[in-house]
């Protein structure tokens, strides 16, 4: 189970894009994740007619490491470390660290 999940609500703590927040688009292999808005880079591309591509300068989201982001807690308007618990049914849920309160049910 990870602690950063595709459609989590982040927001960055470190990097040029600190303070920003947005959703999880792809969770990575290699710790690292890819959040809408975030990491910016333009990209200069061929034109591929067989792909049906245009070229020109595009602007897309880049990976971004997961130590540099943490789940955003509504209640305290923060970003918020993660750990997990293992309620009385058996279920293992994520919970926020500093209220203790279940994220995920």
């Amino acid at each position: 189970m990870r602690k950063i999940r595709k459609n989590d609500d982040v927001v960055v703590i470190a990097g040029k894009d600190k303070g920003k927040r947005g959703n999880v688009v792809k969770v990575l292999d290699n710790d690292t994740v890819v959040v809408e808005g975030v990491n910016m880079v333009k990209r200069h591309t061929k034109p591929n007619p067989n792909a049906g591509r245009t070229g020109g300068i595009i602007e897309q989201e880049r990976a971004i490491h997961i130590s540099n982001i943490a789940l955003f807690n509504a209640a305290s308007g923060k970003g918020d470390r993660v750990g997990f618990k293992v309620l009385e049914d058996g279920r293992k849920v994520r919970i926020f660290k500093s209220s203790k309160e279940v994220i995920d049910v």
